[in-house]
């Protein structure tokens, strides 16, 4: 199981994403280009001295990424607020991605459209978004109980 960040623009929720792969034993793709720094002070803060743990690769763009993908194998899972699918009522498996927008603007169509699958999260009516990070731990919570992923 990996999470994919496409290009993140907050520091701090990146260092939160990483801050929890580093906890769950995950690893983490980022597809550049990012909206700040990767060593911001920021996301060091957030991710405290857990980043170090976290087996992280960077992708220089989103054609470099999904070509690594192809050789990585495992489906994209996309979280978005346009998706059909409930996320608590899909099954995973343990070599899914779960693939993270851009907090300020999500994905543009064509990322939206390799994905294997879009899922959602329900929210109250008029809600726009959940914070990225938190809507990966969920996710993430969801698929590594379904897969028998959690560590320890």
């Amino acid at each position: 199981m990996r999470l994919a960040l496409f290009q993140p623009d907050i520091p701090q929720n990146t260092g939160t994403l990483l801050r929890l792969a580093a906890c769950m034993n995950i690893g983490v793709d980022i597809i550049e280009p990012c909206g700040f720094v990767l060593d911001d002070k920021r996301m060091r803060r957030a991710g405290m001295d857990y980043l170090h743990r976290v087996d992280l690769i960077r992708h220089n763009s989103w054609d470099t990424f999904v070509d690594a993908k192809k050789t990585q194998g495992g489906r994209l899972i996309l979280l978005s607020t346009k998706a059909a699918h409930i996320y608590t009522e899909f099954e995973y498996h343990p070599d899914d991605t779960l693939l993270l927008g851009r907090e300020s603007q999500g994905v543009p169509c064509d990322v939206h459209d390799h994905a294997d699958e879009r899922l959602i999260i329900p929210m109250a009516q008029g809600m726009r978004s959940i914070n990225v990070a938190i809507s990966a731990a969920m996710v993430l919570g969801e698929a590594l109980r379904q897969t028998g992923g959690f560590p320890g």
